[in-house]
């Protein structure tokens, strides 16, 4: 195995480069070391480039939260892997000690970090994980469809709060990937009509090919036409996909009908009816990264339930992932996913 290895490292201010980093070693007993077969790009890496940035991260790491690898080697102390084993990386790490984590919130917890965000993460050929954060998946199931667990498993904790009814309506506000999973899931479900809004033709011409109905949100009116297409009511369930457009959410909603936010900015201070929502009795949640969604997510992978390859618009190797960044901040690319397995 070599020394060296690329990686797409974070180096403050809006700059993303390619250098070469040490492969990492194991330190604890606990590690895991994992040859990357491929790593999907996030939103949050998007807002993490920003400038200012508009999502935390440490400078000098490793991006890279959704990843899948191969076990190299594993630390003394790992008692359910060994070399060889396909795994994909649940990449938020909780100490499972603090309040909150002992109240079944370790989405929540007061130590918590995510791999490729805080640290090293899977942009790169080599990654060291700890054992609690992996699960292993079927070599059976293609590289294409099983790189999506970890963003599916954060969509799939959306959909257990506002569970959606065979034949009950939903609007998604941004057909980005989030947004075109949550698609996805609700169809499975049997949601119907699902409509997406979005600004990106290439995005809305996704949503459309995937069956759902699309709303050019430059061009149109977004709550006329999710009343137009509900008859007068409004949608059951709205998702904000985005993190920007909860008054959007609110005046596309029904009366009684459900808010499900999703999408984070941290620049986002909307200003929103408070009236409208007592008044309308809308029921508002959040959802963040999720608990014990991964199984789940997996499964659905597994089984064939989903199959969000379709998504994938961009695959290119670790060379190639500056210009691919560029694609998706103008909304030419839907999901761009780095193979990181071609790095030597």
């Amino acid at each position: 195995m070599a020394e060296m290895m690329r990686a797409a490292v974070f180096k403050g201010n809006g700059r993303l480069e390619i250098e070469e980093r040490p492969v990492p070693t194991i330190t604890a007993p606990d590690d895991v070391l994992l040859a990357v077969e491929g790593c999907g790009v996030c939103g949050s890496d998007l807002h993490i480039l920003e400038i200012p940035p508009t999502h935390p991260a440490n400078e000098n790491i490793i991006l890279g939260h959704e990843y899948i690898g191969r076990v190299v080697a594993v630390g003394p102390g790992v008692k359910r892997l060994q070399p060889g084993d396909r795994v994909t990386v649940a990449p938020n790490l909780a100490c499972g000690v603090c309040r909150y984590c002992r109240r079944g919130m370790p989405n929540q917890c007061e130590d918590f970090t995510t791999l490729g965000i805080f640290r090293d993460g899977g942009l790169a050929a080599y990654n060291v994980a700890p054992e609690r954060a992996l699960y292993p998946v079927s070599d059976r199931v293609p590289f294409e469809e099983i790189i999506f667990t970890e963003v599916l498993s954060c969509v799939v904790a959306g959909t257990e709060q506002v569970r959606v009814q065979p034949g009950e309506s939903v609007a998604i506000l941004g057909a980005g990937p989030v947004g075109l999973l949550f698609h996805l899931v609700f169809q499975a479900a049997g949601a119907s009509p699902i409509l997406i809004s979005d600004v990106a033709p290439a995005r809305l011409t996704m949503a459309e090919r995937l069956g759902a109905r699309s709303i050019n949100a430059a061009k149109e009116d977004v709550p006329a036409a999710v009343r137009a297409a509900t008859g007068g009511w409004g949608a059951d369930v709205v998702v904000d996909a985005v993190g920007l457009l909860l008054p959007q959410a609110v005046a596309v909603a029904r009366k009684g009908g459900t808010v499900l936010l999703f999408g984070m900015n941290s620049a986002a201070r909307p200003s929103v009816s408070q009236y409208d929502i007592t008044r309308n009795e809308l029921r508002i949640l959040a959802t963040y990264v999720g608990v014990n969604s991964f199984p789940p997510a997996i499964r659905m992978l597994e089984s064939g339930v989903i199959k969000p390859s379709a998504l994938i618009t961009h695959q290119v190797p670790l060379a190639e992932l500056p210009a691919a960044f560029d694609a998706a901040r103008r909304g030419e690319a839907v999901k761009v996913v780095v193979e990181t397995r071609l790095v030597a």
